[in-house]
């Protein structure tokens, strides 16, 4: 299993011949340097054991010895597949499978039938799933570990590009540009009050003098006024109805959820993040104790299949009877077809496993979230199987004046629902909602009638630009345009959002400038690979792998070679300024040198002057808020403000502010103070002042022993009380008050501490945390490595494909020590820092003393 919650649900439907474990995640991953994929091998690829997960497969490996049968449960997409993969080759190369029965069962829903069904028709893995899985692992690495340390030398340290996140990352900054060079245009909409049979009511003028009302028939204050003059005059007071026009109108429930709808409706519903939105539902999958144990609620949340299984809408149509009715029935089950066309991550759409438990019965066994999504997701699928709601609708059309050519007529609609069908349990949200007019309850009225006109109202309207994207409509977007899968939309955000390539105002998307940089430069040098159509046609080829169509390397043949010469050429041909995109803001009033903004190492800044000028240039960062490509002349010279001068000390030390590469400061003598709430740009003397005196009462309190010809100090640090001599940093023993320490004790006490940088910092040398060395890999497997038997997706039997082209496994061994003497050859490998990888696990049979049995 994946997860201890998903092992410890199944464990219960298994019962004690078996043994449920989970590794907590991959079980391995590429090294984490160049190298790990190698296309001069057919892509080879180099693997070592995810650290942290080592003792959860050393755990796997115990209970396997004495185990007859070893079950790979992992997920039913191409990820679980391939995790399952790299457990049986770890495995096998620590020769564990000797003897062992091996098979692979999946299973859609945690459920103690779905379960056991797959229990008893297991299979072997897939070889092309597996390869599909590989393909777009190391597509997505040579991606990265090219592209991104171009970035590094372009534009600044810490970027990173991707295969797709970066097509969605040039949708958010599109969709800016449209919204920057958006114009708006005025148009009026002429509206009237209108009352029969005691009945007020709203019309719109949809005829004036024989044209048709569009859009820009009315462009100004003074043509609205003209046409609300001429509707008073040829009216009189009273309208005619001219036709009634009756109908009655069906509108059908949406189909059930696939990932990408679920994380659009959790978004516009719950407010939650497509991530959040995963996280929860993984927990409502793998299972929740509501009185009985531990439970799965849903099926498997990533799909983008639409499918039901008959039995599923059978148990729905009984709840639906139940609580609403017959009349609450749809007259026969639905059936929706998926409109994906790759359609692969799953047999099923996401849905409870029994819509018999009611989000009410189980609200106080479930957390908050959990039972918020779970009720959004019961609540859709029972309503996708009930009667359609049915409105009546009428409209009505009247004219002002005499009939002929130049005649003007206006309309009203109205409908009223008469029966609610799915719409009494749940409505598809809309991300940018459009006013209906029709809405409104009309009175009685035939041909003939006269109705009165009560006033007339001209409106001023103002076109609005595209909306920026939210999570909801972003990830509706990567979906239409076929990019990523359901697996990958809530990783392509978080990543966009950890990069600073985005923020998030009013719950929308608006692109950084780091972000806009980013995109352009990819944009304009690698056209093709940020291309939707391109990445959409890859996602493509990867489900042939997938399906056993295609073969993954000749896919990445195709795809390597050009790109990795536009890497080099682009490396060679293009400068950090043409990467800058330096915008003339004009020229400095004192100078007369040019002034430009600009994006730098440490952020986007101005500068004032060119490097070939004899003077240094001046540089000032942008404030908080404010934008390359919107701050103008005047604001720029702001920034020049810096730094100010606010006055001494007591003490004489002069004040000063300014903005540092850690932040605004206020400094005074050769000390500073960082400023956490104040505008260096505002801050008054006074102010500065207060900053100062809160600075030394601080250092005050922090300072509790101070030995100075010793360089020795006790202070307060923020994990409590600690000895240094800014060399060593030493504990207290909790035994000893620090007020009453000697010199000799603390001396004691730094003698026997780490120096500083080699204790307590992540990676350092000599850290817990520093990375271990991965045991040396295997020399990179021959062009014709012997293919790896494997049973093919939807195959009965085992066919001989080409496997992905992997070195031995590369177990994590512990190293032994060695003389310090000069090393003979560079090693094969340099300790990495830990990968970052997604679940993997086994499921192993346990061993009876009597009678083995799986």
């Amino acid at each position: 299993m994946e997860s201890p919650a998903k092992a410890k649900t199944i464990k219960k439907y298994l019962g004690k011949d078996f043994e449920v474990l989970a590794s907590y995640g991959h079980v391995r991953d590429l090294v984490p340097k160049e190298g790990a994929v190698d296309p001069k091998h057919r892509f080879a690829m180099k693997y070592q054991v995810v650290e942290r997960n080592q003792k959860h497969i050393d755990a796997i490996s115990r209970a396997l010895k004495k185990a007859k049968a070893l079950f790979l449960a992992t997920d039913p997409d191409r990820e679980g597949e391939a995790i399952s993969w790299h457990l049986h080759e770890l495995l096998k190369s620590q020769g564990e499978l000797k003897g062992k029965e091996v098979s692979r069962v999946v299973f859609y829903e945690i459920t103690k039938n779905s379960v056991r069904d797959a229990m008893a028709a297991p299979r072997e893995l897939s070889v092309d799933l597996v390869n599909a899985q590989q393909a777009r692992r190391a597509l997505d690495f040579l991606v990265g570990f090219n592209l991104s340390p171009l970035l590094w030398k372009k534009v600044r340290p810490g970027l990173s590009a991707g295969r797709v996140q970066s097509p969605a990352l040039r949708m958010i900054c599109e969709r800016e540009d449209e919204i920057a060079a958006f114009v708006a245009r005025e148009y009026w909409t002429i509206d009237a009050e209108l009352e029969h049979s005691e009945q007020k009511f709203p019309g719109k003028l949809v005829e004036f003098q024989g044209e048709k009302v569009e859009q820009f028939s009315f462009t100004n204050e003074a043509q609205a006024r003209e046409v609300e003059r001429t509707l008073k005059t040829e009216a009189k007071g009273e309208l005619t109805v001219l036709t009634v026009d009756r109908k009655q109108r069906k509108r059908n429930p949406a189909p059930p959820f696939t990932t990408s709808t679920l994380q659009q409706e959790a978004a516009r519903k719950l407010g939650f993040s497509a991530q959040k939105t995963m996280r929860v539902a993984q927990q409502l999958y793998e299972g929740v104790d509501i009185g009985e144990g531990q439970v799965g609620l849903i099926t498997y949340m990533r799909t983008d299949s639409l499918n039901l299984a008959q039995e599923a809408i059978g148990q729905i149509r009984d709840v639906i009877v139940q609580l609403y009715g017959q009349a609450g029935l749809a007259e026969e089950p639905r059936i929706f077809k998926t409109k994906s066309k790759n359609a692969q991550e799953a047999h099923e759409a996401i849905r409870p496993t029994a819509a018999s438990v009611l989000p009410a019965d189980i609200e106080s066994k479930l957390e908050p979230d959990q039972f918020r999504l779970y009720s959004l997701i019961w609540k859709r699928t029972v309503a996708c199987q009930m009667a359609p709601a049915i409105f009546d609708t009428v409209t009505v059309e009247m004219r002002a004046g005499a009939e002929g050519p130049k005649r003007t007529v206006l309309r009203a609609n109205g409908s009223t629902l008469i029966k609610p069908g799915y719409i009494s349990v749940y409505q598809e949200g809309l991300d940018d909602a459009v006013q209906d007019d029709s809405d409104h309850v009309l009175p009685p009225m035939k041909e003939g009638d006269r109705v009165k006109l009560v006033g007339v109202v001209p409106t001023q309207h103002f076109t609005e630009p595209p909306p920026r994207f939210s999570e909801a409509s972003l990830v509706k977007a990567l979906e239409e345009y076929g990019i990523g899968r359901p697996s990958t939309y809530a990783s392509i955000i978080s990543t966009l959002r950890d990069r600073q390539y985005v923020d998030i105002e009013s719950r929308r998307f608006t692109a950084t400038d780091i972000g806009k940089i980013v995109s352009r430069f990819l944009t304009q040098y690698f056209t093709t690979y940020v291309d939707y159509d391109f990445t959409a046609k890859m996602e493509d080829s990867l489900d042939s792998v997938a399906s056993g169509e295609q073969e993954w390397v000749p896919l990445l043949e195709r795809f390597w070679k050009p790109f990795i010469d536009l890497v080099k050429h682009t490396e060679k041909s293009v400068s950090r300024e043409e990467v800058a995109q330096a915008r003339d803001l004009g020229a400095d009033p004192v100078s007369g040198k040019p002034m430009s903004v600009r994006m730098g190492r440490f952020g986007p800044f101005v500068q004032i002057g060119t490097k070939d000028d004899e003077d240094k240039p001046r540089f000032a960062g942008l404030r908080p808020g404010q934008k390359m490509d919107q701050i103008t002349h005047e604001q720029a010279l702001e920034l020049f403000k810096l730094p100010r001068k606010l006055g001494t000390t007591a003490a004489g030390d002069e004040i000063t502010t300014n903005v540092g590469r850690f932040g605004p400061y206020v400094k005074y003598g050769a000390k500073y103070v960082s400023l956490k709430t104040d505008d260096p740009y505002e801050i008054t003397p006074e102010r500065a002042l207060e900053v100062i005196r809160e600075k030394e009462i601080a250092d005050a309190n922090r300072l509790i022993l101070d030995f100075p010809d010793a360089g020795i100090q006790v202070l307060n640090g923020r994990y409590g009380p600690y000895i240094t001599d800014k060399a060593r940093n030493a504990k207290i023993p909790k035994d000893k008050e620090p007020k009453s320490l000697t010199l000799v004790e603390c001396q004691a006490l730094l003698a026997a501490a780490p120096e500083r940088g080699k204790w307590g910092r992540k990676g350092a040398k000599g850290s817990k945390f520093a990375p271990k060395k991965a045991a040396p890999a295997a020399p990179a497997a021959a062009a014709g490595a012997a293919p790896v038997k494997l049973a093919a997706k939807g195959k009965k039997a085992a066919v001989n494909k080409q496997a992905p082209v992997t070195p031995a496994a590369t177990p994590k061994a512990k190293p032994k020590p060695k003389p310090a003497a000069k090393p003979a050859a560079k090693p094969t490998t340099k300790p990495a820092a830990k990968p970052t990888t997604k679940p993997a696990a086994g499921l192993t049979a346990k061993k009876r003393p009597a009678k083995k049995k799986a």
